[in-house]
């Protein structure tokens, strides 16, 4: 394992792996064939919501590809008329075609010219809008986090796999070649047993998910207020809510289900492991005092393991804040042999079990070989301003999977998976309580009893 040999094998195999990743594992159930499409045949797109994100990075992702894949946008559903009216504008001018504004959802689906969506609205709307698209025979890029609460994930997750449509949940590290490389050396046993996660997400950004300007010009009458709360509890209309609807609950868990669903979504990726054991997680407004109701800083301990067995198993600390940008984005896995740094993309054997400590207990020295993993992506913390490289891919992925009808990178399981991370989460973090889950009923349980919102 420590020769340069070995290293050339492990990236030699890696590369061909992830050289065709675009195509997926495996195949979706026949159910899913029926609409195959030609090389001819043109893929017209709809989007279900014109956010910043979409604006910013899912636009430009897909219009990278659009030519050589043939797709095209053909509508946008948005509830505010000004968010209509900005998406004909923005498309016209950077893909130079006319789309359709559509009021809502069902004028969307109603329209002949929609193959697919492109989902990015409000973090609590996902898992319902794509439960909605898949049932109108759409198939689906979905942001994450995927769902905020147990039963849309429920929801979301049936719909999917009865109507068998692509879907593609927006966890785009899944489509980094360092992630894939990352994963294929710890399945192929070369890191040894995971003891340790680190991730931490940390900002000074006061700003952040705030929209002061907008808030004060939208008007309820120009938008569908009841439309928008979906299944929430019924509030008077609160133009907070809609536009910075990240800082408020159930809206949006925030740090969560924005940042952390991205993080710990790969523990469940390179461990096959579905989600927690359990988790414990404390947090609070300390600083940004502004009337949200979701923490500017909070910290999360996560326990890992083979559900059946608890002797078994490691600990996952997760910590994020609003209030001071030290240390920004890490995410680091620790065996006894060293670590795996997704941060500066390397393997290294620091912190590995060194010949002295070992041979004082009768064992041998633990110490993993340096090399550095595929290309390495920048995570950003600031906002996003273009098609990154790792959304582009994941795009991508997308786009091809709905020609091949192949298994996406970040199928609805993924999706589903990180939601229960981050419900999880968040009962700990809004009751105190130490939060397991039912597999039986696939409910998250606070203090032993199911977590309500």
């Amino acid at each position: 394992m420590n020769s340069d040999q070995s290293r050339r094998d492990f990236l030699k195999k890696s590369a061909l792996t992830t050289a065709g990743l675009s195509l997926g594992a495996m195949a979706f159930s026949p159910k899913s064939y029926s609409r195959i499409l030609g090389a001819n045949d043109r893929v017209h797109v709809g989007i279900v919501g014109f956010s910043d994100r979409c604006r910013g990075a899912l636009i430009p992702a897909m219009q990278g590809h659009a030519k050589e894949m043939n797709f095209e946008f053909s509508a946008v559903s948005d509830l505010w008329n000004r968010r209509r009216d900005e998406a004909q504008a923005f498309i016209k001018e950077k893909a130079g075609v006319s789309i359709a504004a559509c009021r809502n959802n069902d004028e969307l689906y109603d329209r002949k010219d929609v193959d697919a969506v492109i989902i990015s609205t409000a973090d609590f709307q996902h898992a319902l809008h794509c439960k909605e698209a898949v049932e109108a025979g759409r198939d689906v890029y979905v942001e994450k986090p995927f769902a905020e609460t147990m039963a849309d994930a429920r929801a979301a997750k049936e719909a999917v796999l009865r109507t068998g449509k692509i879907v593609q949940v927006g966890s785009q590290r899944r489509s980094g070649l360092n992630y894939h490389q990352a994963n294929e050396f710890i399945k192929a046993g070369k890191f040894g047993d995971i003891v340790a996660v680190e991730m931490t997400w940390n900002v000074n950004q006061p700003g952040r998910w705030r929209r002061q300007e907008l808030a004060s010009q939208i008007r309820k009458e120009d938008t569908d207020w009841d439309r928008y709360q979906m299944n929430r509890p019924k509030a008077e209309w609160d133009p907070r809510k809609y536009l910075e609807f990240r800082l408020f609950w159930p809206y949006s868990s925030g740090i969560p289900g924005q940042w952390m669903a991205h993080q710990i979504d790969t523990v469940h990726w390179f461990t096959d492991l579905p989600h927690p054991r359990s988790v414990a997680a404390n947090g609070g407004i300390y600083l940004w005092k502004d009337g949200r109701q979701n923490f500017d800083t909070m910290t999360a301990v996560f326990d890992y393991g083979p559900l059946n067995d608890p002797s078994k198993g490691f600990q996952v600390i997760y910590s994020s804040r609003f209030t001071n940008s030290a240390g920004g984005t890490k995410e680091i896995y620790y065996s006894n042999g060293g670590e795996l740094n997704l941060d500066t993309n390397m393997i290294t054997p620091n912190g590995g079990l060194s010949k002295g400590q070992a041979e004082s207990m009768g064992l041998k020295e633990n110490r993993l070989p340096e090399m550095k993993l595929g290309e390495a992506v920048k995570v950003e913390t600031g906002a996003n301003t273009g098609a990154d490289p790792l959304t582009s891919s994941h795009m991508r992925n997308w786009m091809d999977c709905v020609r091949t009808r192949q298994k996406p990178n970040a199928d609805v399981m993924a999706g589903y998976n990180h939601s229960i991370a981050n419900i999880m989460t968040t009962a700990a973090l809004r009751t105190g309580q130490f939060v397991t889950f039912d597999e039986e009923k696939q409910e998250v349980l606070a203090g032993g009893k199911p977590f309500q919102y």
